[in-house]
């Protein structure tokens, strides 16, 4: 048998052993009350953007008069214990804590025979032929990087049968703990809440939009894509979302994230908004219509809105570089290709007009036999109501142009204190498709400048914008050619 095998063996069996070894430690039994799922009434979580959750856990317990020991299980894994508040709904002022732990050093066949190391551990070995078990008393005398034993007077390494603990660590647990001492006024059931914060919960909002044939309105419908990597399950939970940029005190911490399985919703547009939304503090808040569950190691997907017949405009820009402008360019020429937006405004007459949350909107249109494709995506950021949103979604294959730099020549060449250019472009602008477009031509002109010819009607957008809008003729192409002078 391979070492691998004697070490699955030995996990094996070390993983058997823990599943019966569901009590506290000896020394601590009797004195150490569990609380788990079991004892929850009502669970309650407030989800920020940058991976941070305030969870609030109620149960109700029964509880000693006086100090006693109380392990909470089935918190967050990765809970910041320094924020954790234990309170008595039911009996104001009755509860204290006097002292926490946060025990999530959690059981493994690693684990368990790491703090064996200096104790004695008995090994099963099974004779091959007749099956027959011999049971031998070995003390671990390491376990890293593999396990060292001494059994008698011989040292073995690696697993030479089956290793039988005789019992689990009282810090070494199945599940993350919280474990407090309690003082406790009065005996009997109270209504409890734990309060706390924790990473591993995050949320962010994604979009689908769907263009109409003419790319002039859109559908658009809104999700909440729901994350949980925090170590702990919250079954029928009240999840509210708060959108916005929450200042945090960095942490001097490795959190380490563990990847999951995602379960994802299907992408059917809701009947219906199902999120309620109000102001907090400079923050938005956003409150999901019913509970829902959300599993260990799971993403999930809730319908946040739905708008439909959302006016939409499409841009064709090309957009050019300062650089032209500073010094004579030798290339012959440069190929550019149209940079393609979406624009529509969120506003009420435009069926939206609610804040959004910062996502991705992915945008489809649909082909000649009515099947939806995918024309791009874009980033948004919280995005309140009355603002316009504009999306990149690529480059266009039809609509190109060529620039070039026809003349360049400096005045003033002997006076060091400025630096006038003159300089003259020549862009050629095509259109390949059917039917004629409206392109945009953006140069940023830098320094205090003057345009000196342009032979197409320009508009100064910007202190240091020049910008033109062309119409171009099916499958056609319009020259534009412009003289601007520089002064730095």
């Amino acid at each position: 048998m391979t070492r691998l095998n004697q070490f699955a063996l030995a996990a094996i069996s070390a993983i058997a052993f823990a599943a019966q070894a569901q009590a506290p430690a000896p020394a601590l039994a009797g004195i150490e009350q569990r609380s788990t799922l079991a004892d929850q009434q009502a669970i309650a979580l407030t989800i920020y953007n940058d991976d941070l959750a305030l969870v609030k856990d109620r149960r109700q317990l029964a509880l000693p008069r006086g100090v006693s020991r109380l392990a909470l299980r089935d918190v967050g894994a990765r809970m910041r214990p320094e924020t954790a508040q234990l309170r008595s709904l039911s009996q104001p002022g009755a509860l204290s804590v006097l002292e926490q732990n946060f025990d999530f050093d959690l059981l493994t066949p690693a684990k368990l025979l790491e703090k064996s190391v200096g104790k004695t551990v008995r090994v099963i070995r099974t004779h091959p032929q007749t099956g027959a078990e011999t049971v031998e008393t070995a003390e671990v005398l390491s376990a890293n990087q593999g396990v060292v034993l001494k059994i008698g007077d011989r040292i073995e390494t690696g697993m030479p049968g089956r290793l039988v603990f005789d019992g689990v660590p009282a810090t070494l647990r199945d599940r993350p703990t919280l474990v407090t001492e309690l003082d406790n006024q009065l005996a009997g059931p109270q209504a409890t809440e734990l309060s706390y914060l924790t990473g591993g919960l995050s949320w962010h909002a994604d979009y689908v939009a769907e263009l109409s044939a003419d790319d002039r309105t859109l559908d658009l419908n809104g999700w909440i894509t729901l994350t949980n990597q925090s170590g702990t399950a919250y079954p029928n939970a009240q999840v509210q979302l708060v959108a916005g940029d929450v200042n945090r005190v960095k942490e001097q911490m490795d959190m380490r994230m563990a990847r999951g399985r995602v379960m994802m919703a299907e992408a059917a547009a809701p009947a219906a908004p199902k999120v309620a939304q109000e102001t907090l503090f400079e923050y938005h808040l956003y409150t999901l219509g019913r509970a829902t569950t959300l599993a260990e190691n799971q993403t999930k997907q809730v319908a946040l809105m739905n708008a439909s017949g959302v006016p939409a405009t499409k841009e064709l820009l090309f957009s050019g570089s300062d650089h032209y402008y500073h010094d004579s360019v030798g290339e012959l020429g440069r190929k550019l290709k149209a940079q393609v937006f979406v624009a529509f405004t969120n506003r009420e007459a435009d069926h939206l007009g609610q804040p959004l949350p910062k996502g991705v909107v992915r945008v489809y249109k649909r082909d000649s036999a009515g099947l939806a494709q995918f024309v791009g995506e874009d980033r948004i950021d919280h995005t309140p109501k009355n603002e316009t949103l504009r999306l990149h979604l690529g480059e266009a294959f039809d609509v190109t142009a060529d620039k070039k730099q026809t003349d360049f020549k400096r005045r003033e060449p002997t006076n060091q204190a400025s630096y006038v250019a003159e300089s003259a472009y020549e862009i050629v602008l095509k259109n390949a498709k059917p039917e004629p477009v409206t392109v945009t031509v953006r140069e940023p002109v830098p320094g205090d400048w003057k345009m000196l010819e342009s032979s197409q009607p320009y508009e100064k957008v910007a202190a240091g914008t020049a910008q033109w809008r062309i119409k171009l003729p099916a499958e056609g192409s319009v020259t534009l050619k412009y003289r601007v002078l520089t002064r730095f």
